[in-house]
């Protein structure tokens, strides 16, 4: 027996209210990269996709659906945390390829530009280097702690609300810093360390609904991480946490 109309809102509410994952919902109408990522997935395992355009479609929705029911999930057309999971572990099928699409041409999807240096102190800073020193991560950290409460809007980059990377870059930028706009780029800043090396400013990174870099957070010390989460906004978590821990990808020491 199928669940009616209101059921399905009440279980995916229930659902989303819940968790603290920090991977992003996804519905008809959404844009960017994650939708584009979603699309590719969705081919790759078989499912009718014409065209990457990072644009949350009808075409697309239909092939979430499909999706859903044929994983035994609550058939909705919207990507949550259960849906990004089954994605996950869903194999590529032998000799299908994206460079069988008809379109690969992303015309339509929104890019992120670097913002204009408006000030001497403001610079991009280099990849693979450190870049801050310890004070200026105590500094940031505890500007980053203004925004505590602040709640996460899916591909947010201002204080009415963020997604973890553009938390990130919104409190660079207002230390006189630019970055790269997505975690995955975020990834390359600073170096690898072990959690050990880490002090007040530097990043951590989590593989949560994708392969890779897909969450992040600036360390705090103690063993905790202030980040934006998806259920809570902005907040402190320990990366013992139980859902934390196992997702945790690394540690990224841009400091000196």
């Amino acid at each position: 027996m199928k669940p009616n109309a209101m059921t399905v809102i009440f279980m995916l509410a229930t659902f989303i209210c819940t968790t603290a994952i920090a991977s992003p919902t996804l519905s008809l109408n959404s844009k960017g990269k994650d939708v584009l990522t979603l699309q590719k997935k969705l081919y790759v395992i078989g499912y009718e996709i014409t065209e990457l355009d990072g644009e949350f479609g009808e075409e697309t929705k239909k092939a979430v659906s499909d999706f859903q029911e044929d994983n035994g999930l609550t058939v909705t057309g919207v990507v949550t945390n259960a849906t990004w999971r089954a994605l996950k572990n869903a194999k590529p099928i032998a000799g299908r390829s994206l460079s069988d699409l008809k379109i690969v041409e992303i015309n339509t999807l929104e890019k992120v530009k670097p913002k204009p240096i408006e000030h001497a102190e403001d610079y991009f800073v280099p990849y693979g280097q450190t870049f801050i020193t310890e004070e200026q991560g105590v500094a940031i950290v505890a500007s980053a702690k203004n925004y505590i409460g602040v709640p996460y809007v899916f591909g947010g980059t201002t204080p009415s609300g963020f997604d973890c990377s553009g938390f990130l870059q919104y409190v660079f930028k207002e230390n006189g810093f630019i970055i790269p706009r997505l975690a995955d780029e975020q990834y390359n800043l600073g170096k690898a360390a072990r959690t050990s090396q880490l002090v007040e400013g530097d990043l951590v990174f989590f593989s949560t609904y994708l392969e890779g870099a897909s969450h992040c957070g600036f360390y705090v010390g103690d063993g905790k991480f202030l980040h934006t989460s998806s259920s809570k906004g902005v907040r402190i978590d320990s990366l013992s946490n139980e859902y934390w821990q196992p997702r945790f990808l690394g540690g990224r020491k841009i400091t000196y």
